[in-house]
């Protein structure tokens, strides 16, 4: 699945290129990512004439505000793909939905899985749609808090670490890739509990959190080998080249030089380095 680096990426890119834009048409390939419609023309329809006001993100669902008090909630499959295209550009394959705007292009919605879905949501209806969007946790690129703030929650439970930082109603939008690069820069094992942290353990925990999900943004995500992930322009992610630990055991560590080890925790694999403690 996405996180959260690459989501706000595609929310950023979305909204300075969306932002005010009115539409002319829309079409659907097929029902794949329209789940919650009957037939295509019961989603199409209902955009013409609007205007889009921006691009805002509730964890890892996108909403994009219209004029007509609605919004578009866009949840991201795995291979979901936004891509800012020309109306003249070349054909994308397995774009299920494709938006065009009265000027400068449109919006196509590749997705080969068909695991995405859109749907329109009046604006006051969204928080009875959609309670799960009430119950996340901290956003910690749109909620930054102190680290003291971060160390009380911590305190609080008694969680393995891995556990605790990809749970989304602790912290939004972490997954198995940015949790252990995140352990990894603070040093901490990942079935470490919470509750047993210093003061200095805390602290460098909250900062390997912060700088590390603001690095993977400004490399505009990460795009494994093999990975669909891409920017709104279609370009790969390239915090590839900086992960230190994820996807890299048997290599050396950069801290210890020893290899880096590899773990089944919480029924995925785990990577981590045995400085971390």
């Amino acid at each position: 699945m996405l996180e959260l680096p690459e989501v706000e990426t595609i929310r950023r890119d979305l909204d300075r290129e969306l932002n005010g834009k009115k539409f002319k048409s829309v079409e659907a390939e097929s029902m794949a990512v329209l789940g919650r419609y009957n037939n295509r023309k019961s989603f199409t329809a209902k955009f013409d004439g609007q205007k889009i006001l921006g691009v805002e993100r509730r964890g890892l669902t996108l909403l994009l505000p219209l004029d007509s008090d609605e919004t578009l909630v866009v949840n991201l499959g795995p291979d979901t793909n936004l891509i800012r295209a020309t109306n003249r550009a070349t054909s994308i394959p397995n774009t299920e939905v494709v938006f065009t705007f009265t000027q400068h292009g449109g919006l196509r919605v590749v997705d080969p899985g068909g695991d995405g879905d859109l749907h329109l949501c009046p604006n006051d209806e969204l928080d009875d749609e959609h309670p799960e969007l009430a119950g996340l946790g901290i956003d910690p690129i749109e909620e930054p808090l102190s680290w003291t703030h971060f160390g009380e929650l911590l305190m609080q439970r008694e969680t393995k670490l891995k556990t605790l930082i990809t749970d989304d109603a602790f912290l939004v939008g972490i997954g198995d890739l940015y949790a252990d690069e995140i352990l990894f820069t603070a040093g901490l094992r990942f079935d470490r509990l919470s509750n047993t942290l210093s003061t200095q353990e805390v602290r460098r925990l909250y900062r390997a959190l912060v700088e590390t999900l603001h690095e993977a943004i400004k490399y505009r995500g990460t795009t494994l080998e093999g990975g669909s992930y891409r920017d709104a322009f279609g370009e790969p992610g390239i915090y590839a080249e900086h992960l230190q630990v994820y996807g890299r055991d048997g290599d050396l560590s950069p801290r210890s030089r020893t290899p880096i080890q590899r773990v089944k925790f919480g029924g995925s694999w785990t990577y981590y380095c045995d400085t971390q403690v």
